[in-house]
């Protein structure tokens, strides 16, 4: 296989992300940090009130039906960082593109160059594509440090966007604003023998977390293996929301899964060593004042995987900060219990 175009990818989206910036064809957006305990594991919660500002992605007609526009269809040149090629000489497969509203530097997305739906199983050229962009910003020149990678695919799972995309962070800029330095990947956190219990041994599961989530080392680097390690674990979050909504019923659904979409939402998380896979029951949890009134709702994407989630009232990131048992009530409402199975 070959990694065309993806050669030194730290450099080439450092170059583009600040050529795109002195275009003004991306939005950076500061934010707030603070790093909360939660049980045995620490997560970062920003404050981004530039979300709330974020236009919303316009929709376009297609005879008596109403779809979203494709971001992905058509990438800006401006921030257009390379494409991707499973072999030599052939067609690309993927490209990758910056993010146009980033929260964290460098933020930069994967994307199928066929339009494929993110709610199917991944396929194997998917999983490689990514774990390339991982190798391949890490042997990069200057040593740009790792990168983390997430994957949302259903409704309860944060996605924004229909046609198949897989997105990354680096993580030394996840760490900016970090001041005290207590903060580390979730996947890192949780990737000692400490984090998966002997009662939890055989089926992966990480009891370090409030939500149900499965996780892998990265044993072969080959795609084929590769592939396989995102089945397993896939496999395992499907067989617990099944067994869930078999005991919950009137709390969750399977999706329909007609023309070949998933019955679960789930969140894949990606770096050079590990995969994890969190199977989803609800996007987010709305918070409420004393009084019952909505203070907001605190939804959340794949980077929960990576230890970092993001809110847009600051009446809600001081409440979070302030009793750090309700992030906890969050991040178990959003999953499926650990303690369930």
């Amino acid at each position: 296989m070959s990694d065309r175009g993806l050669a030194n990818l730290s450099k080439l989206v450092t170059a583009k992300y600040a050529s795109a910036r002195l275009a003004r064809a991306l939005t950076f957006a500061d934010s707030e940090l603070a790093v909360l305990p939660v049980g045995e594991v620490s997560f970062q919660l920003r404050f981004c009130p530039s979300l709330a500002k974020k236009p919303t992605t316009p929709k376009k007609d297609e005879g008596s039906s109403r779809s979203r526009v494709d971001p992905f269809q058509s990438p800006d040149p401006t921030l257009l960082v390379a494409h991707f090629a499973k072999d030599s000489g052939a067609s690309p497969t993927h490209f990758v593109v910056l993010n146009k509203f980033p929260i964290i530097p460098h933020h930069f997305i994967l994307a199928t160059v066929e339009n494929k739906p993110q709610t199917h199983l991944l396929e194997q050229d998917d999983l490689w594509a990514s774990y390339k962009c991982i190798e391949e910003w890490e042997a990069s020149e200057g040593h740009p440090g790792s990168l983390f990678g997430f994957f949302n695919s259903g409704d309860h799972s944060g996605a924004s966007q229909a046609h198949r995309h897989v997105q990354f962070l680096p993580v030394e800029d996840m760490k900016h604003g970090d001041t005290l330095g207590h903060w580390q990947l979730l996947v890192d956190q949780v990737a000692d023998e400490a984090g998966f219990s002997e009662e939890h041994q055989s089926t992966n599961k990480c009891a370090k977390l409030p939500f149900l989530c499965f996780a892998e080392s990265i044993a072969s680097h080959s795609a084929t293996e590769l592939y396989q390690t995102y089945l397993r674990l896939y496999e395992r979050a499907r067989e617990a929301v099944t067994t869930y909504v078999a005991a919950h019923p009137d709390s969750l659904q399977l999706h329909l899964t007609r023309a070949g979409h998933l019955p679960i939402s789930y969140n894949l998380g990606l770096t050079k060593s590990r995969m994890m896979l969190c199977p989803r029951r609800s996007e987010g949890k709305m918070m409420h004042r004393t009084d019952g009134t909505d203070i907001g709702l605190v939804a959340l994407n794949g980077t929960m995987l990576g230890g970092t989630l993001m809110v847009k009232e600051e009446e809600l990131f001081r409440l979070l900060k302030e009793d750090t048992a309700k992030l906890h009530t969050v991040l178990e409402y959003v999953g499926i219990p650990l303690g369930f199975l």
